[in-house]
């Protein structure tokens, strides 16, 4: 009698999605609900955080965004002074 192989299928997951530390202007504008001139505009004037600058690119922080959020999104100069405060 012939032998009976049985075959387990395979276990598929999906890949895990990574999210990006450091945003361009068009993915934190994405994150703040505005368009990217308004968080362009917002940047010129003060009233975002400051960018980190790599490479010659302007990044933002994922992290740094999303506390700014939680703490009313002051002013560039109040929310430096509130982050020194820590």
């Amino acid at each position: 009698m012939p032998e009976t192989i049985t075959i387990a299928p395979a276990i598929v997951t999906a890949p895990q999605v990574v999210e990006p530390l450091l945003l361009r202007a068009d993915a934190a504008a994405r994150l703040l609900s505005v368009s990217r001139s308004k968080f362009y505009r917002m940047n010129s004037a003060g009233e975002a955080p400051m960018p980190i600058y790599l490479g010659g690119c302007s990044r933002w922080s994922r992290e740094e965004l999303a506390d700014w959020i939680r703490h009313g999104a002051p002013g560039r100069e109040r929310w430096m002074q509130m982050k020194e405060d820590k």
